[in-house]
């Protein structure tokens, strides 16, 4: 149903690579001020952009894009990952929900949340 997200960004650059090597991804479409990546463009996939404005990117509060782990352990080694390639935390890789939903968290370099999930 979604055919991809949008996150504002500072640095585009940066931003393609930390995205692409989080996923083991590629940049599938790259119009300079925005770049989609994915694995395909019939699937869903990750934005990074500039904003049009040229005014500074700020995430919005409260909103989080949330990327499948496929598993437990899959949502730990997201985390993990984006923990090496220069995210922060934002709620270490744990069972939440009453024990219905395992969820990691961090903030990518230009301070967007992200989580690595699992319902399970």
């Amino acid at each position: 149903m979604i055919g991809y997200t949008t996150l504002g960004v500072k640095d585009i650059d940066a931003s393609k690579k930390f995205y692409s090597e989080l996923f083991g991804a590629k940049v599938l479409f790259d119009g300079g001020r925005i770049a989609m990546i994915g694995n395909s463009m019939a699937e869903p996939m990750v934005a990074v952009c500039v904003p049009y404005n040229e005014e500074a990117p700020t995430p919005g509060n409260g909103v989080m894009v949330a990327f499948p782990g496929g598993s437990k352990e899959g949502a730990a080694a997201l985390y993990n990952k984006a923990i090496e390639l220069g995210a922060t935390c934002d709620g270490e890789p744990g069972q939440r929900i009453e024990n219905q939903f395992y969820g990691g968290y961090v903030k990518d370099p230009d301070g967007n949340k992200l989580c690595f999930f699992d319902f399970s």
